[in-house]
């Protein structure tokens, strides 16, 4: 086990709370921000009190009607939400130089060396006080267990797992609390018997990665509350991607090409706080079946735009993949980073 101090921020249900406080009529209504109700969009982000009625991320918007017939629906603004997201993230920067953006609404803080409570605290004030916003704050000795902690009393969460104490805390929780556990692994975990991380502590770790490669030690790790990653910082010599196993194989086109303009704009916000433009744009898609594959355009010009990112990502998705299958898993990465006043070489590449 490391002695790392590691904060984890979410933002409350992001979308929805930014539109709750510049329109205080809404407050306390089920508010539902996503796609319009005229065409086939889906849902981004629900309040809590739309949450109630079933509402979740990725439905879509008909559904969510159904579902709520009184939720408010209301557009997604991108440049509003990460102008805000900015001003969160600045905040951060007054506690801690090691920073690791997750997404346009939350991120790990590394403050080793320093009281941990007391910097999160200060963070949850200078939120709510400053942006007049909830935040959801996980802290631990690692990224997995400050994630897991956050999770655990949202809305306007405050949860402290220390190291001592990680192995009884995670032994309850079902298999799929576990970081890198979809859908799919917890079948397959369900089937070896295994229904609660309690269940995965005990398991043979040699059975596990025979089963799952790589993986099963990562499992057997986590498991156990044992997480060696650090903060990173720096993303000068690699890529960076967001990808998600869906609960369900999907085949409807727009689901996929939504989750992309949400990729997007989280890859754009990590990218203007680090300082870099991207020029080579990736699409990877995992099928039912198993089977993968990914398409990449190199740009003419980088950027960091989330527009940007998300045309040629889409572009990509609608023309460059058949769908003859259904889709299990959909990944968009950003890589080949320049400095802004590097100098550069015009080419364009897809494959």
């Amino acid at each position: 086990m490391n002695n790392r101090s590691i904060i984890h921020v979410d933002m409350d249900a992001f979308y929805a709370s930014v539109e709750e406080r510049d329109n205080p009529s809404l407050k306390g209504k089920p508010i539902i921000v996503g796609g319009s109700l005229k065409n086939r969009g889906v849902v981004t982000t629900a309040s809590y009190e739309a949450r109630k009625y079933g509402v979740h991320s990725a439905m879509a918007i008909y559904k969510a009607k159904k579902l709520c017939p009184e939720g408010i629906f209301l557009p997604v603004n991108m440049a509003k939400y990460k102008e805000v997201s900015i001003e969160v993230h600045n905040i951060f920067k007054r506690y801690s130089r090691i920073i690791e953006p997750i997404s346009i609404d939350e991120a790990f803080i590394d403050v080793t060396g320093k009281n941990p409570f007391f910097i999160a605290k200060n963070i949850k004030r200078d939120i709510k006080n400053e942006l007049n916003l909830t935040a959801s704050i996980g802290i631990s000795v690692n990224k997995f267990l400050a994630k897991l902690a956050s999770d655990l009393e949202k809305p306007d969460g405050f949860t402290v797992i220390r190291q001592e104490e990680a192995m009884e805390f995670l032994k309850p929780l079902p298999i799929r609390k576990l970081w890198g556990v979809g859908p799919k692994t917890e079948k397959e975990l369900n089937r070896m018997g295994i229904y609660t991380i309690g269940d995965l502590q005990d398991y043979d770790i040699k059975v596990l990665v025979d089963r799952f490669g790589k993986k099963g030690r990562e499992l057997s790790y986590f498991s156990k509350g044992i997480d060696n990653r650090p903060v990173e910082i720096d993303i000068t010599t690699q890529s960076i991607g967001e990808e998600e196993t869906f609960k369900e194989d999907i085949s409807n086109v727009e689901i996929l090409d939504h989750k992309l303009k949400e990729y997007s704009l989280n890859l754009s916000h990590k990218l203007e706080l680090k300082g870099y433009l991207t020029k080579t744009i990736t699409v990877k898609i995992k099928y039912e079946d198993f089977s993968t594959e990914t398409r990449s355009s190199t740009l003419y010009i980088p950027t960091d735009d989330y527009l940007a990112i998300y045309n040629v990502s889409s572009s990509l998705l609608k023309n460059k993949f058949s769908f003859d299958k259904k889709v299990r898993l959909l990944g968009l990465t950003v890589s080949n980073f320049i400095y802004p006043n590097d100098p550069i070489q015009l080419s364009f590449h897809t494959k």
